[in-house]
């Protein structure tokens, strides 16, 4: 059991293509980093007045070389897991990357987790035939929910909670910067907003998917069968519908991975929630090439992650996958 060396190949591929376009986006941005890097008043003054020491500082950092050659470096580099040197924060940008991919790892999930289990649960519920109370008031509420993007979910979070609770904090990570001490209730405290908008926004997608599925598993022939002989709803929704309604709730799951990261980013940006959204919001601003190269890559690489996660889960689960994978 296991995936099949085409969408082993076609993975590999996808990363190659990623990889590359991930390097030819950055150095097509608009924008010479050397003024963030400097200053705007000193790249002006250099400019001007001591033109070389530009050109030594361009070649320090590799942007005087033709394409090609950064490319190649590029490559290199990231096989030996050297993502380069940000100019804004004079660090290496494996550590910037890693420090705050904890964070959003810490939102990213938990939501996920609860979004996949409600997801199930209330997409079931309003899947079943027939007269199905829950699926005529919670489906049109979801769709409206994931028709709304994640960021004007949280900005509406934030004007209900600026007004109607002081318990939860509306922004950053922690209150107890000035005394130097981080408690684990102080950041569950402000992880709760962020956590409940990226959750609810998830949730409602795939209560829409599960319900989708389900209810199309119902006009199916073995089902059709296990209710004629009289088999209690629970078993048949446990043993037949949700069996097999399982694979492609994962795969869709994992095909809007991206999606939902994405939503994650954008989140944080909103609540000052300081991980890769908030660190790719400054590093678009101070032009870092580096940190914006590095997380597009991490994206990237665990959309394709959770899609390979996805191919193993259903082999295992749908013998229709496992069969393909296997054939010659």
């Amino acid at each position: 059991m296991g995936i099949s060396r085409g969408k082993i190949f076609r993975y590999l591929l996808s990363i190659l293509f990623v990889l590359s376009l991930n390097f030819l986006i950055i150095q097509f941005l608009p924008g010479d980093p050397l003024v963030h890097l400097v200053g705007e008043e000193a790249y002006i003054h250099l400019q001007a007045r001591n033109p070389s020491s530009l050109a030594e500082l361009r070649a320090k950092y590799g942007l005087d070389r033709p394409i090609h050659e950064r490319y190649l470096t590029a490559m290199a580099d990231i096989l030996r897991f050297r993502l380069g040197w940000s100019y804004q924060y004079g660090r290496p940008v494996s550590h910037i990357l890693f420090y705050r991919l904890k964070w959003t790892l810490l939102l990213l999930g938990p939501a996920l987790f609860l979004s996949a289990v409600f997801g199930l649960f209330l997409g079931c519920l309003c899947g079943r035939p027939g007269k199905n109370l829950p699926d005529r008031f919670m489906t049109p509420l979801f769709l409206t929910i994931y028709a709304t993007p994640a960021y004007c979910l949280a900005f509406l979070l934030l004007l209900v909670f600026a007004f109607s609770c002081d318990f939860l904090p509306l922004g950053g990570m922690t209150g107890s910067a000035q005394t130097g001490r981080v408690s684990a209730g102080d950041v569950l405290r402000h992880l709760a907003l962020p956590l409940c908008v990226l959750a609810l926004h998830t949730t409602a997608y795939l209560t829409i998917i599960m319900r989708s599925t389900v209810r199309q598993a119902f006009t199916e022939d073995y089902v059709i069968t296990a209710v004629s002989k009289g088999l209690k709803p629970r078993v048949v929704m446990l043993r037949h519908v949700l069996l097999n309604a399982l694979s492609p709730f994962v795969t869709a799951m994992a095909i809007n991975f991206g999606f939902i990261a994405g939503g994650a980013l954008l989140v944080e940006v909103v609540f000052s929630w300081q991980g890769m959204g908030s660190l790719m919001y400054e590093a678009v601003l101070a032009r870092d090439y580096p940190i914006l190269s590095g997380c597009f890559l991490i994206l990237a690489l665990s959309v394709i992650g959770a899609n390979v996660m996805a191919d193993i889960f259903s082999t295992f689960i749908d013998p229709r996958v496992r069969d393909d994978a296997v054939a010659p």
